[in-house]
């Protein structure tokens, strides 16, 4: 399947996967992009020295293209967006912030950026700065989250810029694939699924939390903080809501979740930790591999797209 992302990137599918922090590291990232994908190495909030072993150790794994995605609060972004240029990453995704201090930098040294936007006026800007693609991430993402939903958002965004397009939020097999494309997507980033691969790094416990979800198990904590995040319930997020509900303040909920992320990815806690998923966890029922869950993928969407050339008008 060829679209502007497959030519744009150098990849042999329109499949990207989400850079998630803590998540997204080299063996993911390597496993992904040899199986034809675009995968993502996630700094997320780690330091410069970390990110380039990353990097240096996805290039022993593939010679294929991968990226990395910056998380642009992080206080060492500076270092990182050095890093990525020195390092002459081949894509750049970006989230949480502004790229444009980065964008010449970035160029110079042949690096294709993607930002991650939530709006249709963050995509027009970023276009203007020189933005070689966009992701336009839903609501139903994992994570750090906006507000408009995939179905709404994706179309607006299209229809808003000339750069590719690609659809995040809420996707989780061919179906959602095909239904990227007919929103005018030029490839989907998937974040969930790729967690409950065999090449992830998480903990088992995280995978199977994914793998036996139901339609039901998404929440989102922080609303009244300005920094909503979507999550599987657990006695964590039950415990969050609560104190969210009594006009906790911010201070304190940031506290309550510090490092939960971790304790959920490392340590395998999935009562106490911070279990990011999209809403599309509910889709997901088996551990495959990156290779197996991409060519699955292509599969499905092919065979939708089949069907929808029976239809008649």
């Amino acid at each position: 399947m060829k679209s502007e992302i497959t030519k744009l990137f150098g990849i042999t599918y329109p499949i990207i996967q989400g850079g998630m922090a803590w998540v997204a590291q080299y063996p993911l990232a390597a496993a992904v992009s040899n199986a034809g994908g675009l995968g993502i190495i996630g700094a997320g909030g780690a330091g410069a020295d970390w990110v380039q072993e990353q990097i240096r150790e996805a290039k022993k794994l593939t010679d294929k293209p991968f990226g990395v995605n910056i998380m642009l609060m992080n206080p060492e972004a500076d270092a990182i967006a050095k890093v990525v240029a020195e390092e002459k990453v081949a894509i750049v995704t970006t989230g949480a912030g502004n790229p444009e201090p980065y964008m010449d930098m970035w160029k110079d040294a042949g690096i294709k950026v993607v930002p991650v936007v939530a709006s249709v006026a963050f995509a027009k800007r970023l276009e203007r700065m020189g933005a070689d693609a966009l992701v336009a991430e839903g609501t139903e993402s994992g994570g750090h989250i906006g507000e408009l939903t995939t179905m709404t958002l994706v179309p607006q965004v299209v229809d808003a810029v000339s750069i590719p397009v690609i659809a995040a939020g809420g996707i989780a097999d061919g179906r959602g694939v095909a239904a990227a494309f007919a929103l005018g997507a030029q490839a989907v980033q998937m974040g969930t699924h790729f967690v409950a691969t065999k090449e992830s790094i998480v903990h088992q416990n995280y995978k199977d939390r994914i793998i036996k979800a139901k339609d039901i198990d998404s929440k989102v904590t922080g609303r009244t903080t300005g920094h909503p995040v979507r999550v599987l319930r657990n006695m964590m997020t039950s415990e969050y809501l609560k104190k969210e509900a009594e006009g906790a303040s911010l201070e304190e909920l940031e506290q309550f979740t510090l490092g939960g992320l971790r304790k959920a990815v490392v340590e395998g806690d999935i009562q106490h930790g911070s279990v990011m998923a999209g809403q599309s966890a509910g889709l997901v029922k088996e551990e495959l591999s990156c290779e197996e869950l991409i060519q699955k993928l292509m599969r499905e969407a092919k065979e939708v797209l089949q069907q929808m050339n029976t239809f008649e008008f």
